[in-house]
């Protein structure tokens, strides 16, 4: 689950527009022009999913566009990159103990190997994850 594609509906107001998810009633957001309202729906879709991913509840598949109610709105299609998302908000560093042949860690040792940057594009690579 990398990119995801969720309609959203557009509602123009005064001052801007606010934005609707049809698959997360919860996900409301609002922006000041259709630019600002687009990245803000992004960043609501992201908390929207993570938090349903945290709590254990399903992520919906997206509404074909002819199921959408869109009454006075603009249909969007908003692209969604999960490891993006993640990078951004779920970057802290958290300290990973490991056990490694003692051999092996004088020769790195010896050698100047950064422990933690071969683990993570060791990780990187074996989740097969694009950066």
């Amino acid at each position: 689950m990398n990119k995801l594609f969720y309609p959203a509906i557009f509602h123009r107001e005064d001052e801007g527009f606010w934005v609707s998810f049809p698959d997360f009633p919860e996900c409301l957001t609002e922006g000041d022009d259709m630019d600002h309202a687009y990245e803000m729906a992004v960043e609501a879709l992201g908390l929207a999913i993570t938090c349903r991913k945290e709590e254990g509840d399903d992520i919906p598949a997206a509404s074909l566009p002819e199921e959408l109610d869109i009454q006075d709105g603009i249909p969007v299609i908003v692209e969604f990159d999960m490891q993006e998302y993640l990078r951004k908000h779920h970057s802290r560093a958290v300290k990973k103990t490991l056990t490694i042949p003692e051999w092996l860690n004088e020769e790195a040792m010896a050698r100047g190997i950064n422990f933690s940057q071969v683990l993570q594009e060791a990780l990187i690579g074996k989740l097969d994850i694009n950066r």
